[in-house]
């Protein structure tokens, strides 16, 4: 089952452009991502430049709108994730409680759908979706073996 480990940093939805971590968050959260990796479960994983980077689009009437951030009205905003292939939503959990964060993080936990999860009526509306899905497996398998490769030497 695939899980999506979602950061939550508190005061990321003001933080400047230029933000980042310091050296000593980096250095425990490298040790965590490689005890991820050592289990085998991580898929991907990514932080994210700052909301005031970003951009929303919304799509009021059916035409899309664009604003650039910061985005005042939000209250929590998506300071990066992670990936991971796990047995069951008790093993995901476990897994983000481990993670070195501090009072100013909240890990949410979401489980990914699969194709197999939507009912047939569903599944042939999105007529081009295995095939999509096809693909982007064949691709982290490649990058998986490239990994791999790399790890040997």
């Amino acid at each position: 089952m695939r899980f999506m480990m979602i950061v939550i940093p508190k005061g990321y939805d003001t933080a400047p452009a230029d933000a980042m971590p310091d050296a000593k968050t980096v250095k425990a959260m490298d040790r965590y991502n490689t005890k991820l990796m050592k289990a085998g479960v991580v898929l991907a994983m990514d932080g994210l430049h700052p909301p005031s980077t970003g951009a929303r689009v919304t799509f009021p009437g059916g035409k899309p709108q664009v604003k650039d951030g910061p985005f005042p009205e939000a209250k929590e905003v998506v300071g990066g994730y992670w990936m991971i292939d796990v047995k069951s939503r008790a093993a995901a959990i476990a897994w983000a409680k481990k993670c070195p964060g501090g009072d100013d993080m909240t890990i949410e936990i979401r489980q990914v759908q699969e194709w197999e999860d939507f009912t047939p009526e569903v599944q042939a509306a999105a007529k081009n979706e295995k095939q999509i899905r096809k693909v982007l497996e064949k691709k982290r398998k490649k990058t998986a073996k490239k990994a791999a490769q790399k790890k040997k030497k």
